[in-house]
């Protein structure tokens, strides 16, 4: 077999996906690839505050977050 060979070639087109549903983690991916996306359009519009007040404001989220889960 080279890599010219085509016989392993699938003939699945994923245009017939249209209803394709978006699993939990498919969600989980996306709104984190929207927080970054967001994070760097903050950084290349404010700079350094832009690095780091949206890192400030996260910490009582994350704190809550963080008694949430160690009391069970």
């Amino acid at each position: 077999m080279s890599l010219a060979d085509a016989s392993d070639l699938t003939t699945h087109s994923h245009a017939d996906d249209h209803g394709a549903e978006i699993t939990g983690a498919g969600w989980v991916y996306t709104i984190v690839a929207l927080l970054v996306v967001l994070w760097g359009t903050s950084i290349a519009l404010f700079g350094i505050p832009g690095l780091y007040i949206p890192a400030v404001g996260a910490v009582p989220v994350i704190f809550l977050a963080l008694v949430l889960i160690s009391r069970g």
